[in-house]
């Protein structure tokens, strides 16, 4: 499969021609014609062996010392001195703890570290002429600390902190005076760091700086109101650049053999509706903020035409002379892409009327398209968490983990010549415009503390281990493997609720008709002839044997639906119960017999829409009411009498462990006892003659701790799975009372007299009434979340838990029922056996939703590849006792976006996942190619003859026939032969 997604991504690439316009515009398109989820599904791979890992921090942002050892003050020091406002003067202090960084550095284990020179540490005035030999020392120290340990510095020259003094005397760089300035500047660093130095960066994200520096003022000097001012600004920083770049090509480059670029910063927009003038209007947005730049450095020298055409006399231009010097002016493309820009410094009128996203692999693939196939390091790259945040950066960590992913597929599918990644930041500091009310260090810095203490976060350990891999290889448990279920294994599939159409379609009409009786060619009735109707037959909905043979095309062995109680028993009196639906019942079950599907009947099921329970039981409190327990344990008592010759397998409740805001504790310990008794009633009265099974179907969604290197979570993950799963497990399958954990959670949450849950108790008579009903552990499994500890986004933290949920950014996600995540299914399966040993356990339910108007549904069938393949490794390398599997769902009528069978104006048809489950079916799993076929005629009796009979049975049923009448007729004839007859006289 893997060789097929990459041939395709092959034919699908675009190639990109020096100076083609077009190139970059064509990246839209051929990212929708990607094989879908293939393309979107997590890639093992690990990235080129000189792949540079490194991790990068700006001085103003963490250095502090702010006047200290003679450093002069920068735009950011005049610029946060105003107001009420955080400042950098002390951040969190590098300057101070050299020592401290380079320790956390090492731990990484990273291969390069970008930093950026303070140029009024060195020049606090910004000239050579106020040289400071204590500021050159710093760097001097760092840099050789850094190649002590390894490690390879990547410079910047300048990271927003201009000298204060050139900004008030020549307006900053709105004033041409800066190229000189910054020439001599930049000599100065080449001259006194270049020998260890062999990546240079001259300017971080000249956008923010021009923009928002000398346009929004946003960020320092905080200058607006000139709508020229940031083009000509703009203009300035291009033009000083290049002529740096020219300084080390003609002065340094030989001798120190480095390489020299601009740091450029993008976001990635895309269109609202597939349309040129919306690609176009993108197009024109990045080359705004990055084409900008890049343009004139990496193609011609000039601004992009969309700038031209839209700003008119507010852009400057270029000479030609200049477009020279300009043009070529970079040894690699060094890009910054994440929160700097991406949805927080992009204004509105930047957009082009498109929608922001967050697709580093598509920037990556613009640019490579867009500017001649550069080699692009990626000096900045990550997210941020919320200020009050520490250790566990969840949110960071998975930013981080999935634009590295996204990296790693524009290398290995995209052909995007990527040489590095820069995570940011080292440590916590000082967040610009957003001051402290951020975090994006990949170690804690403790700004109150005296010392500034440093502790690794939980995004460090993840780095940490990423660079040691290289990636994210292939381990063992994530390979598929080969194999088959045993013979007697259950395929099904599961339904909310079955179509009824109670009246018979056909031997219904006493009538009797004519046809063209008046030349009409139409039947006419006969008026006053009836006939007598015989009685109805189970053959006669048309509705039945229309859902039946689909059932059966499909190749299951069971089928799952639930019951309509309101519809069957709408008072809640079973001697008010509705004979025709019941009729319509008993008929479906008994077809699904005949067709060799069994039926699995559920005798309670609540949806979103509505509770499952009749009207006036709804009005009596529902669940709260032990009168409705009552009148459910009649109601299965009903169903069990009239269903029961034709159901083997019932469920008495699906799905009652999951808790919403309205449920209360008292609702969940009546349905724990409305199924007990209803499972002590089939015991007792209907078993013996039925010989079926019945249990509870539990919703078991897959918890997992979001820091897979800390312990910390294991008991909020165990926290959760108690209170969703062991609710209603522990009592039924373990010891008759709910989870120890969850009581004393509860007393310890009414203990601060903000709560009032109340988690009732099990008389001993209820204990035992509770305790054992069950047959087997049916349970329904979609997704898998992440779970935390620390409160970052409100909406995703359950306080009544304590605990917040969070996504794996890089899962593949479906429309409605959340992440894509199969090893979630083996992990609920085995926690299932640590806690109630070799029960059996069915997969009631497991689906994924998908665009219903769509035959090929590739999303679902991926989806059950990959989980029932994860429910073989449960099965086979782990020993659990898993007896059938159950897709959801049968069609989209019942079920819609879920269904196996589509349904659109009012017709069906079968998906492309249909035919793939049926062919696993088939094949009982996923068996090797070179393996013997599984021969399942010695199951489960081991009987060495019966193979003859299964696969011979027709002609020795008809030889079996021949043989007694043979034996019967010899049998005649000795009888006759031997008995006295008449005699008779002569």
């Amino acid at each position: 499969m893997r060789l097929r997604y990459l041939y395709f991504v092959l034919c699908c690439q675009v190639l990109s021609v020096s100076g083609d316009p077009d190139a970059g515009s064509r990246t839209w398109a051929r990212f929708l014609k990607l094989p879908y989820p293939e393309d979107e599904a997590f890639l093992y791979d690990t990235f080129p062996d000189d792949f540079m890992w490194s991790v990068g921090t700006a001085a103003y942002q963490t250095e502090g010392a702010f006047q200290k050892d003679g450093k002069g003050l920068s735009i950011w020091d005049t610029f946060t001195s105003a107001g009420n406002r955080g400042t950098g003067e002390v951040a969190s202090d590098s300057y101070h703890n050299v020592h401290r960084d380079i320790h956390l550095i090492q731990k990484l284990k990273v291969t390069h570290y970008r930093f950026s020179i303070s140029w009024p540490r060195i020049f606090p005035n910004g000239t050579i002429g106020s040289y400071n030999e204590a500021g050159a020392s710093y760097y001097i120290n760092l840099i050789h600390r850094l190649k002590r340990i390894g490690v390879e510095p990547v410079v910047t020259l300048y990271h927003w902190d201009l000298p204060d003094t050139l900004q008030r005397l020549y307006g900053g760089w709105s004033n041409p005076i800066l190229v000189d300035l910054f020439k001599e500047y930049a000599e100065f660093c080449f001259r006194t760091f270049g020998d260890n130095v062999k990546f240079w960066i001259t300017i971080d994200n000249p956008f923010v700086v021009a923009w928002h520096g000398y346009g929004t003022g946003m960020v320092a000097p905080g200058i607006k109101g000139d709508p020229g001012l940031p083009f000509r600004a703009g203009h300035t920083l291009i033009k000083a650049h290049a002529a740096v770049w020219h300084l080390y090509d003609n002065k340094f480059r030989q001798k120190q053999g480095g390489k020299v670029s601009i740091a450029l910063g993008s976001h990635w927009i895309s269109p609202r509706k597939k349309s040129k003038e919306n690609i176009k209007a993108c197009q024109c947005s990045l080359d705004f903020v990055l084409g900008w730049f890049t343009k004139p450095l990496f193609i011609d020298g000039d601004y992009p035409a969309c700038m031209k055409k839209n700003l008119s006399s507010n852009l400057p231009s270029f000479t030609e002379a200049e477009k020279r010097e300009i043009r070529n002016t970079t040894d690699f493309f060094a890009l910054s892409f994440g929160s700097v820009l991406s949805f927080q410094l992009i204004n509105d009128s930047l957009k082009f009327g498109q929608t922001e996203s967050l697709s580093l692999r598509m920037v990556l693939y613009w640019i490579n398209a867009e500017y001649n196939s550069p080699k692009i390091f990626i000096v900045e790259n990550g997210w941020f968490v919320n200020g009050n945040t520490k250790m566990e950066d969840a949110k960071n960590m998975y930013y981080m983990k999935r634009f590295i992913m996204e990296t790693l597929k524009s290398i290995k599918y995209d052909n995007v010549s990527v040489i590095g990644y820069t995570a940011w930041s080292l440590v916590d500091g000082f967040e610009w415009y957003r001051e402290y009310n951020i975090r994006r260090g990949l170690y804690y810095v403790d700004f109150l503390s005296p010392d500034l203490r440093r502790e690794p976060k939980s995004s460090a350990f993840f780095y940490q281990k990423l660079i040691e891999k290289n990636g994210f290889p292939l381990l063992p448990e994530n390979e598929p493997i080969t194999g088959v279920f045993p013979c007697n294994f259950t395929w099904g599939t599961a339904a909310n609720s079955v179509q009824v159409e109670t009246i018979p379609s056909q031997f219904n009409d006493p009538n009797v008709y004519v046809w063209d009786k008046s030349g009409n060619k139409k039947p006419e009735k006969v008026e006053g002839v009836v006939v007598p109707l015989r009685k109805t037959r189970c053959g006669d909905y048309a509705s039945i044997r229309y859902q039946v043979s689909r059932l059966h095309r499909m190749h299951i062995t069971h089928f799952q639906f639930s019951l309509n109680w309101p519809s069957l028993v709408p008072t809640g009196n079973v001697s008010q119960v509705k004979t025709t639906l019941l009729l319509y019942y008993k008929c479906f079950v008994s077809e699904l017999q005949r067709a060799n599907v069994t039926p699995v009947v559920t005798l309670w099921h609540r949806t979103a829409q509505h509770s499952g329970l009749p009207a006036p039981l709804v009005k009596n409190k529902g669940w709260q009411n032990t009168d409705t327990v009552q009148a459910f344990v009649a109601y299965a008592r009903l169903c069990f009498r009239e269903l029961g010759d034709h159901v083997k397998y019932w469920i008495t409740l699906n799905e009652p462990n999951i808790r919403d805001e309205q449920k209360t504790f008292l609702e969940g310990h009546n349905l724990l006892k409305a199924h007990a008794l209803a499972w002590h009633v089939y015991d007792e009265e209907f078993r013996r003659a039925q010989k079926g099974q019945v249990s509870i179907t539990l919703h078991a969604d897959w918890v997992e701790l979001a820091y897979p290197f800390s312990r910390n979570d294991v008991e909020p993950a165990n926290r959760v799975l108690e209170f969703r799963i062991g609710w209603f497990a522990e009592p039924i399958f373990g010891n008759g009372d709910y989870p120890q954990l969850m009581r004393e959670w509860l007393q310890q949450r009414n203990n601060l007299d903000l709560y009032d849950y109340h988690l009732p108790h099990f008389t001993e008579e209820e204990r035992k009434l509770v305790q054992g009903t069950y047959d087997f552990f049916a349970l329904s499994h979609y997704t898998t979340s992440l779970v935390f500890e620390e409160v970052e986004e409100k909406t995703q933290y359950n306080t009544y838990l304590e605990v917040h949920f969070i996504p794996d950014t890089t899962w593949l996600k479906s429309p409605k029922r959340g992440a894509v995540v199969p090893w979630g299914l083996r992990k609920v399966l085995n926690w299932v056996k640590s806690r109630y040993g070799d029960v059996p356990i069915y997969i009631m339910s497991n689906g994924v939703d998908d665009d219903q108007t769509e035959t090929d549904d590739k999303l679902r069938l991926y989806y059950m590849e990959n989980y029932i393949n994860e429910a073989l490794k449960a099965s086979v390398l782990d020993g659990v006792n898993l007896q059938g599997y159950f897709a959801y769902a049968f069609d989209d009528q019942s079920d819609p976006g879920f269904g196996l069978y589509g349904y659109i104006h009012d017709e069906f048809y079968i998906k492309l996942s249909l035919g793939h489950y049926r062919k696993i079916i088939d094949k009982n799993g996923f068996p090797s190619p070179t393996a013997p076929k599984q021969d399942c005629t010695l199951e489960p009796y081991s009987c060495p003859g019966c193979s003859l009979f299964f696969t011979k049975k027709s002609m020795i049923t008809f030889l079996s026939f021949i043989g007694i009448c043979f034996v019967i007729t010899v049998g005649l004839v000795m009888y006759y032969s031997k008995k006295p007859g008449k005699r008779y006289p002569y």
